[in-house]
């Protein structure tokens, strides 16, 4: 929880590590994920750095792996995804024989994908001849139908044809794409002039594309002709449309010869494609177990040779030199590393880290378990926090889902979302596993634990304001009772009912939240608006007061302590002696005013709270209270029973605590100006790194062990000290900027609290209006008399159940999704703009350390988007 409170401190150091150890020391920091490195060959071209070639060589690797990847899951082989240990980084001595294996698995493949595709070519022509022979079998055999009549003069035009010299009628025969044939065939009439004769038939079956495994579409066809001429043109014309010619006998004999030779052909050949596509599953199997652990075990080799491209060879080209963010608290985590990483190579010299002073400001560093991650996202989407700064993630976890509930402030609807967020809680590793890519479920997921704080606080308020789906509950009994003796004839018949609080009120106040007898009040929205108004303005300046506390941590933590009676007393003066009475009036007037008090303290004599604040800040004048409840004409009442003020000496607090918080802007404006000119402060030395090398400007502090020695102290952020050396010029324009700000967004900032009012007071009556529009009157409809009629009541049950599920639908859309949506971001407002701004920065840059786990998943997010 420390470590949420505020930024774990941060340490520069330099790793110095023998090449035959640096791998595998890399390898085991990025198992560990504790150091985040800096690149010390920013001026170096990519390519000209010592392990490009291995990169390369890793690129390559990936590249086949792609192809194996994408063969397996062409031929519908599953892919283990979820393993239950990742496998590390193979040694330098394993990477030979993994690219060896890698290299021979593609080669396969490769040769099992061309065979196949050839086995399927030859299966297609044969495909395709069988079809041709079977669909010109047709063609002849109508011309042998014809009559006697028709063959005669076959016979005698053959016999003329003879005696001319004429050639007989040829014939060519193929398959060509369906889509192809108009085109194809209004080709042949032209070149021909329309003396060629052409029949086609179309090939119901689909056909399989060796290459590619998509169906097409073909259709057979045979074109009639006579001379070498045309049939040269013919030829030329089909190879340009892509058309296949296969040879098909004249004779009716030697066409069933034909056939039954490819059907034979057919039957092996299927044969060998079978046998084929077995052996291409097994491989493709095997390789299917084995593809999960390629993967990450190249994507660790790639990321170690990346990050030894940011290392530096000192002059002797003996060792590697690099330099890393490191948390104080996993020192001891990386000295482990490097010397686990020596042991398993074998080497003799120890790798050891030596702790630098700097004066860069270190990356920011929250450890965050699975129930506090979701909050610290809320807070780094709006800036990530300064070095050692506090960080408000810590408070957010309470005062997020409170404010979020007082906003949606229901009981059935904060039940559906706690039910919501349980079941993705309980069932999280499950839902995890699954890797989904929607995006919004995603969102959803991440903030689980602040959708299930945020319904558990809905409920509690939901009791508060005793509303459930907009209806009240009556658990503990009204504190209300009627004095007159009505029945409940008398109170159906009677249009209004008005109860006198002096009688009817038993004195006793409800025991938890609001009395349900309001929900049948007429002015149930006046006295909710009064209630929650003061309640919103409540929460709002104590929640800001605590965001102007939190300043003092910063304070102390950074020794800036003039700041403390500078910047902080006054800016905590003016918001309390103004703001802080203003809650103060509030308590005051609930506790004080009554209607069983006396005249000048009965309800009818409880002043404005809002009129004596402006008379208040403007110097008016408060009037007394004119009791109206008492002015009548048989019994007048002096108006000056009822008092100005609420307590003795009210008027001169008033004036003390105005001039106080004008007092307060002069010293916010000029006393930080004012003290840095009359003071100045000595600059200390400080040994300082280029961030280049590691022979120049370095102290090496290194006990004899070879880990940090305790004087090895953590490095000095940037955060302080910078003003000393500013024109105090710009130091007056940034002190006036920052106190107009501050006292201008006191007041915007206390009226944007009223936000909590208003969106519970819209979900309130948007709840009311869907349960009495929909739902209410289906259920109270009368129907014009028809109830003796058969039926009637089955079609009302029914009516009944349609509109519970529509009333079901519209709440849990429009009231649960589309107003808690409205109310998390107007929750997310008053943290980012109202609380922290009092005392947070959020000018640093988050810690990003080398970490196999988080590169393993930015690299898969792509590939299933």
């Amino acid at each position: 929880m420390g470590a949420l409170f505020r930024s774990e401190e941060m340490a520069l150091c330099q790793l110095f590590i023998q090449p035959e150890s640096a791998y595998l020391s890399v390898s085991e920091l990025g198992e560990t994920g504790t150091v985040q490195f800096r690149d010390l060959n920013g001026d170096v071209n990519y390519f000209q750095r010592k392990f490009v070639s291995e990169v390369r060589r890793c690129d390559e690797m990936e590249r086949k792996l792609r192809y194996i990847e994408a063969e397996v899951k062409k031929d519908g082989v599953p892919i283990v995804d979820d393993l239950k240990e990742l496998p590390r980084a193979p040694l330098p001595r394993e990477i030979i024989d993994l690219e060896a294996r890698i290299e021979k698995t593609e080669n396969d493949i490769l040769e099992l994908s061309q065979n196949a595709v050839n086995l399927k070519g030859n299966y297609l022509e044969l495909m395709e001849l069988r079809q041709i022979l079977e669909k010109t079998q047709v063609f002849f055999t109508e011309e042998e139908a014809n009559d006697s009549i028709t063959r005669a003069l076959i016979n005698e035009e053959s016999q003329t044809q003879a005696a001319t010299g004429r050639e007989r009628l040829e014939f060519v025969a193929g398959v060509i794409n369906r889509e192809r044939m108009p085109a194809f065939e209004r080709m042949l009439w032209r070149i021909s002039r329309g003396n060629v004769f052409l029949r086609q038939t179309i090939l119901e079956k689909p056909l399989e594309d060796p290459s590619t495994g998509n169906e097409i579409y073909k259709t057979a066809f045979v074109a009639f002709f006579q001379g070498e001429q045309l049939k040269s043109r013919i030829k030329k014309v089909c190879t340009g449309f892509h058309a296949s010619l296969y040879p098909c006998p004249s004779s009716h004999s030697e066409r069933l010869d034909m056939v039954k030779g490819v059907r034979t052909r057919l039957e092996d050949l299927n044969l060998v494609l079978n046998q084929t596509h077995d052996h291409r599953q097994r491989v493709l199997h095997s390789v299917a177990k084995e593809l999960p652990n390629w993967i990450i075990m190249v994507r660790k080799m790639k990321a170690i040779y990346h990050t030894l491209n940011l290392f530096n060879m000192d002059v002797s080209k003996k060792c590697l030199i690099g330099e890393c963010w490191v948390p104080m608290a996993d020192l001891n985590i990386v000295q482990n590393c490097l010397t686990e990483g020596s042991r398993l190579c074998g080497s003799t010299i120890p790798s050891f880290l030596n702790v630098i002073h700097t004066d860069e400001d270190p990356p920011t560093f929250h450890r965050t378990n699975r129930f506090t991650r979701g909050f610290q996202n809320l807070i780094d989407a709006y800036g990530v926090a300064s070095y050692r700064e506090a960080n408000p993630a810590l408070y957010t976890i309470i005062t997020f889902p409170f404010l979020f509930s007082i906003m949606f402030g229901d009981c059935g609807h904060g039940f559906i979302m706690f039910l919501f967020a349980l079941y993705m809680v309980c069932w999280e590793k499950k839902l995890m596993s699954q890797k989904s890519t929607n995006e919004i479920w995603n969102i959803f997921f991440g903030g689980r634990y602040i959708i299930l704080l945020m319904g558990l606080f809905s409920i509690y308020t939901g009791f508060i304001y005793n509303d459930v789906f907009s209806k009240p509950m009556n658990i503990f009994g009204s504190s209300w009772n009627s004095t007159d003796n009505f029945t409940f004839k008398g109170l159906q018949m009677a249009a209004k009912v008005q109860l006198d609080p002096q009688k009817s009120y038993s004195g006793t106040p409800y025991p938890f939240g609001v009395d349900p007898i309001w929900a049948l009040a007429d002015n149930k929205i006046i006295f909710l608006n009064s209630y929650k108004m003061k309640l919103s303005i409540i929460i709002g300046v104590v929640h800001m007061i605590f965001g102007v506390c939190m300043n003092i941590t910063n304070i102390v933590h950074f020794k800036k302590y003039p700041s403390l009676f500078l910047e902080f007393l006054p800016q905590l003066i003016f918001l309390v002696l103004l703001f802080g009475y203003l809650s103060f009036l509030m308590f005051m007037k609930w506790l004080i005013y009554s209607v069983h008090n006396p005249v000048k303290y009965g309800s009818c004599c409880a002043p404005s709270i809002l009129i004596t604040f402006i008379n208040m800040l403007l110097r008016g004048k408060n009037e007394p209270t004119r009791c109206m409840k008492y002015e009548r004409l048989d019994d007048p009442v002096d108006p000056l029973d009822c008092e100005s003020f609420m307590f003795p000496y009210q008027s001169t607090v008033q004036n003390i605590f105005v001039v106080l918080s004008i007092a307060c802007i002069p010293t916010m404006l000029f006393g930080k100006p004012l003290y840095i000119l009359c003071t100045t402060k000595s600059s200390k030395g400080k040994v300082y790194t280029n961030g280049s090398t590691a022979s120049q400007d370095i102290e090496l502090q290194q006990s004899t062990n070879g880990t940090p020695s305790p004087t090895a102290g953590a490095t000095v952020g940037g955060s302080g000290g910078h003003d000393d050396h500013e024109a105090f010029s710009e130091v007056m324009i940034h002190q006036a900027i920052h106190t107009i700000e501050y006292v201008l967004s006191t007041i915007s900032h206390t009226a944007s609290y009223l936000r909590l009012w208003a969106l519970s007071l819209a979900h309130a009556q948007l709840s009311e209006v869907l349960w009495s529009m929909i739902l209410q009157k289906i259920v109270a409809m009368e129907l014009h008399g028809m109830y003796e009629q058969p039926g009637i009541m089955i079609l009302k049950g029914f009516l009944i159940s349609l509109a519970f599920c529509a009333w079901a639908i519209l709440t849990i859309a429009i009231l649960v999704l589309m107003e808690g949506l409205s109310a998390f971001l107007h929750t997310l407002r008053l943290h980012w703009v109202e609380f922290m701004s009092k005392f947070y920065e959020g000018q640093g840059y988050a810690f990003q350390p080398f970490c196999f786990k988080t590169i393993l998943d930015a690299e898969d997010a792509p590939n299933q988007d």
